[in-house]
């Protein structure tokens, strides 16, 4: 598969791929990682892509069978990978655990590869910080991606990855959503477990999602959540 086929495809037809075996989950991280390579200096959307990508943990079943996912760098943890929320305060921090919604993602086949950018702790609409600098809005790059999934919302509509976490109190995935030209969804309070220990809240102002490209991507993670 070439880069350009697989920035066409969105999560439910390259998992669709990888199920026929006409594409491998190795091989999409390294077209997401070939992608990053091109456009992240310029987009500075994924504040890391992780060296071992190509050996991310996922379940071989699921509705997105091998397909690389990005996280959004605040909301969800894994463990031993940085978290730092896009501030300084958190910089160097690592979870010792895996937030149920990392769980359910890889559940879900999702091979999480990187971390994207996000606003200050959340709280901006906008897509600048001074640990992560300025993401820059794929369609125009004189334009911001919003906030606060900046780097999510970037990263899907430039295709590296067809789909990519993100979080929503007062509009941090709708915003990117409509500034990137994507799908983003804020679930009812409660459609979306947090967890045995609640540690991805689901009933209060926030709720961790996903940003995609389409209606059908978006439908296939609500059911799987």
């Amino acid at each position: 598969m070439k880069l350009h086929e697989y920035a066409n495809f969105d999560a439910t037809g390259l998992a669709e791929l990888v199920r026929k075996r006409e594409v491998t989950a190795e091989e999409l991280i390294r077209l997401a990682r070939e992608a990053h390579d091109q456009l992240n200096p310029t987009l500075n959307a994924v504040i890391e892509f992780y060296d071992d990508a190509e050996s991310a943990p996922g379940s071989h079943e699921g509705p997105f069978v091998g397909v690389p996912f990005l996280r959004k760098d605040i909301s969800s943890t894994e463990a031993g990978r940085l978290f730092e929320c896009g501030s300084q305060l958190y910089q160097g921090f690592r979870p010792v655990v895996n937030s149920y919604f990392v769980e359910r993602a890889r559940a879900g086949g999702l091979r999480i590869v990187g971390r994207t950018t996000t606003t200050e702790l959340g709280v901006s609409g906008l897509s600048e910080t001074a640990l992560c600098g300025i993401t820059r809005n794929p369609w125009n790059l004189d334009r911001t991606a919003g906030g606060s999934s900046s780097g999510s919302g970037a990263a899907v509509a430039a295709g590296i990855v067809p789909t990519a976490s993100s979080s929503d109190g007062g509009g941090s995935t709708r915003i990117p959503a409509a500034y990137c030209g994507l799908v983003g969804l804020n679930p009812s309070r409660g459609r979306l477990s947090g967890g045995p220990s609640a540690q991805d809240p689901g009933h209060g102002i926030s709720r961790r999602f996903v940003l995609c490209r389409t209606v059908r991507d978006m439908a296939a993670a609500l059911a799987g959540c």
